[in-house]
């Protein structure tokens, strides 16, 4: 089984814009009192959260990978970004 298929349909656009900016926010607050090494963890969680309540409080193993797929996938445009353009 081929795994990258089942990933790239499990990403949900609108889930990794919300990531992308509350770890942005997370990132850039002053007083912050999360570590970097957590905003992973914490943006994928949201993103489960997020895909549970848009699919009425269920939770099945699709809506847990969407919701961390794409929680997660927010950290990994944020660090393309990073590199691409040398902001910090």
């Amino acid at each position: 089984m081929d795994i990258q298929p089942v990933i790239q349909n499990s990403i949900q656009p609108i889930i990794v814009a919300i990531c992308f900016c509350v770890g942005y926010i997370l990132k850039h607050t002053k007083n912050n009192n999360v570590d970097n090494k957590y905003i992973p963890l914490v943006v994928g969680v949201f993103g489960v959260m997020i895909n549970v309540w848009q699919n009425n409080w269920v939770l099945t193993p699709e809506i847990l990978l969407g919701g961390l797929v794409s929680g997660l996938a927010s950290t990994g445009i944020w660090e393309a970004v990073r590199n691409t353009t040398g902001i910090k």
